[in-house]
């Protein structure tokens, strides 16, 4: 039997739900999840194998319409890349939106690989509304095909997952078989870290800051990290740090539960955190958290 193998790349607005659905179809949590727009930074490439087939899904960033930083530049970029290499594209959209996204739909129709339309949150609709938007972006996109889908609630994924198969091309496998994804473990302790940062501060505080891992010694039963948060401004800083250090020290006790789940290994994480103003605005900044333009 043929081996087939492809890039499947996952494209959409902010907050559809992209990352919890790469999760869903790789079966590992390789994408960090939050309610928060614009919590993917990164192309992160998720790796799946069977016998005679090999799915390399990426997830991207949200498309920002109108960037505000070069970092954002760079995410918008991740997207453009995601367009080119792409053997098959799956178009997130949520189905509770009723805002399209005009620029992308044209792209779109460009494209010259199978694209499927991903109707995500169906559990938030009923089934006259889903029925209704099936048509609409049958109608939209005649060419590709739509799957109404909750990947919340896994929702037929394992349906789409199958049909994914089906249209990948004859291809030996890209990466090698035992590979998961293409990133180190020091950037999924990055973006744990980065992910309880998102869920327990408010407003602009997830998005003013990144972090960086400085050590990473890993012994036989152990893990030492060192990491640093950087913040943009001094009052970001006290706010990261909380009276007393209270608020770090639950951003670390939660990122060390995650990644000691993650690694089947006792962590010891070292939480520190400094300021540097222009990061989002700073290449050289940039390339030294990942950012790749």
């Amino acid at each position: 039997m043929d081996h087939k193998a492809g890039y499947v790349n996952i494209i959409g607005k902010p907050n559809v739900g992209k990352s919890t659905l790469m999760n869903d179809l790789v079966g590992e949590k390789i994408s960090i999840i939050t309610s928060k727009a614009q919590t993917t930074r990164h192309r992160i490439l998720g790796i799946v194998n069977g016998d005679d087939f090999q799915i390399v899904f990426s997830d991207t960033p949200g498309i920002i319409k109108n960037p505000a930083y070069k970092m954002h530049e760079i995410m918008n970029q991740y997207i453009n890349v995601a367009f080119i290499d792409a053997d098959l594209i799956l178009y997130v959209v949520d189905i509770t939106d009723k805002k399209i996204d005009e620029e992308t739909i044209e792209r779109v129709k460009k494209m010259e690989v199978p694209v499927f339309v991903l109707l995500n949150k169906i559990d938030l609709s009923n089934q006259e509304d889903v029925e209704k938007a099936v048509e609409f972006w049958k109608n939209t996109l005649p060419a590709a095909t739509v799957f109404p889908i909750s990947a919340m609630h896994q929702a037929n994924i394992k349906f789409v997952f199958e049909s994914i198969i089906e249209k990948l091309p004859v291809c030996p496998p890209y990466f090698p078989k035992d590979e998961l994804t293409d990133r180190s473990m020091r950037f999924f302790v990055t973006e744990i870290i980065r992910e309880k940062i998102l869920l327990n501060y408010q407003q602009e505080i997830p998005y003013s800051v990144e972090v960086a891992v400085d050590a990473y010694e890993e012994s036989a039963k152990m893990i030492n990290i060192k990491a640093t948060i950087y913040a943009s401004r001094e009052s970001q800083k006290a706010i990261l740090i909380g009276k007393g250090g209270s608020a770090i020290k639950k951003v670390g006790i939660q990122s060390r539960a995650d990644i000691e789940e993650f690694t089947g290994k006792k962590i010891f994480l070292d939480l520190r955190v400094k300021v540097d103003k222009d990061w989002r605005d700073n290449e050289e900044e940039l390339k030294h958290f990942g950012y790749e333009a």
